[in-house]
């Protein structure tokens, strides 16, 4: 692998390509650290450390925004206005015919879809921006101008900030696409969350030094977890259910050439969806606890407590991530929508149709809806296999939070590190097909 990469960095196109990832990687790092003005950073700090856990919406974002939210930066929002744009659109994709029929028109319609995608992450990093400059007034009480001229000044700039960093990371990531390596959107994304890593590491480090005598041992084990998790992801992501197909011999040219009979697959990946259904299920579970921030149940139970207030205290406390019932709703949720992302991606009649007008065929299998049928089965097959994967990744974190509350830090590890390798993964594939068209032996060969 070294040698590959030494490879890699001798070609100067390349080595052009890595230069620019990385100097796009550090302004999105330095981005990450420069404060918004008119806050009072201290009271967003000890804010977002009381308010953004227990895997609520909040903790989800300063994830993803490398803890850029938690410091009120250019670039709180991060990726997170695109990310969710690319969501909506790729399933209106499938919803609404017009946007299904620019799919299918190739090259030209996908930059349309595009163009559409761009719009609606500026509404939404618009749209959040002002959420965010609310919570930022109303609850952290944070923003140091609120009334008068100075305040709407100061709510101007606060919102101004917060979108020109989402379409300013955005554009980051197109570039790093354009120019650099892997896809761009991606790249930053690995980038904010493996700036969270050191201080997972600092709170496993700070714990075993406070108490040696229990921590060392969980550091340890925790430390063996997650290699056994990267390995997991690996494996899984590589894995896939190679369907055998036979296309018939058949004559052209009149009669001088003879065309077909050779043996393929089509390969179904069992983790397809990558990490889309715990998005999902993520972003459904965390609206209770989100939704807390704004109105707390009562602390404690009494007879004075109206049903009213029982019932909003029972439904918060059903969906925080103490509850085994959250868990069990989160794995059912994984499970569901990697079914319905499943569905969208593959479509056995298309693909029975195509096959049918190649002359291909499955060895056993009739033509037309049998083989249709037999798709559907093996699908239902590997999404349940690949749900399961992803349930796994998603829960052993939060298993770990029930043992010990200490280390509810790592509540969104498993998700974090799946999104790591596979990006990590993606990247290796990319720089390998341009290693392979040079000549060079790649990773994987």
């Amino acid at each position: 692998m070294f040698q590959t990469l030494r490879n890699a960095w001798s070609v100067p196109e390349i080595r052009k390509k890595f230069i620019y990832t990385f100097v796009m990687i550090i302004i999105f790092r330095i981005g990450s650290a420069v404060t918004v003005p008119f806050l009072d950073l201290a009271s967003v700090q000890t804010w977002v450390d009381q308010n953004a856990t227990g895997g609520n919406f909040l903790e989800y974002l300063n994830i993803l925004t490398g803890g850029a939210l938690s410091k009120a930066t250019i670039f709180s929002l991060s990726i997170t206005p695109y990310i969710n744009s690319s969501i909506i659109i790729q399933l209106l994709t499938y919803a609404l015919p017009p946007l299904e029929r620019l799919q299918e028109e190739g090259e030209e319609g996908r930059k349309v879809i595009n163009k559409i995608m761009a719009y609606v992450a500026l509404g939404l990093a618009l749209f959040m921006a002002i959420a965010y400059y609310l919570t930022l007034r109303n609850s952290m009480h944070a923003v140091k101008y609120t009334t008068g001229a100075y305040g709407w000044y100061a709510a101007i700039i606060i919102v101004a900030c917060f979108t020109a960093g989402a379409s300013f990371v955005v554009w980051m990531g197109n570039r790093i696409s354009e120019k650099g390596i892997g896809n761009g959107v991606s790249m930053l994304l690995f980038a904010g969350i493996l700036a969270r890593f050191p201080t997972d590491v600092g709170t496993l480090v700070e714990l075993t030094v406070t108490t040696p005598a229990k921590y060392f041992w969980v550091s340890l084990a925790v430390l063996v977890m997650f290699v056994f998790m990267i390995t997991f992801i690996v494996f899984m992501n590589e894995a896939e259910r190679r369907i055998p197909i036979q296309y018939a011999k058949r004559v052209v040219n009149g009669g001088r050439r003879q065309m077909g009979g050779q043996s393929t697959h089509i390969p179904i990946k069992v983790c397809m969806s990558g990490v889309m259904p715990i998005i999902f299920a993520m972003s459904f579970m965390s609206l209770p606890s989100t939704i807390s921030l704004f109105k707390q149940p009562v602390e404690v139970l009494t007879e004075d407590t109206t049903a009213g207030e029982r019932f909003y205290y029972h439904f918060i406390n059903f969906f925080k991530t103490t509850s085994p019932w959250y868990a069990v709703l989160y794995l059912v949720l994984i499970v569901a929508f990697n079914y319905f992302y499943v569905s969208m991606q593959y479509n056995p009649i298309e693909i029975a149709n195509g096959l049918r007008q190649t002359n291909g065929a499955i060895p056993g299998i009739r033509p037309g809806k049998p083989t249709s049928d037999y798709i559907q089965r093996v699908l239902s097959k590997i999404s349940l296999v690949g749900a399961i994967f992803l349930g796994i990744i998603a829960i052993l974190p939060i298993v770990i939070t029930w043992i010990d509350g200490n280390l509810a830090s790592l509540s969104m590890g498993g998700t974090s590190i799946l999104i790591v390798v596979s990006v990590a993964l993606e990247t290796a594939r990319t720089l390998e097909s341009q290693l392979m068209m040079r000549h060079h032996p790649g990773f994987l060969g």
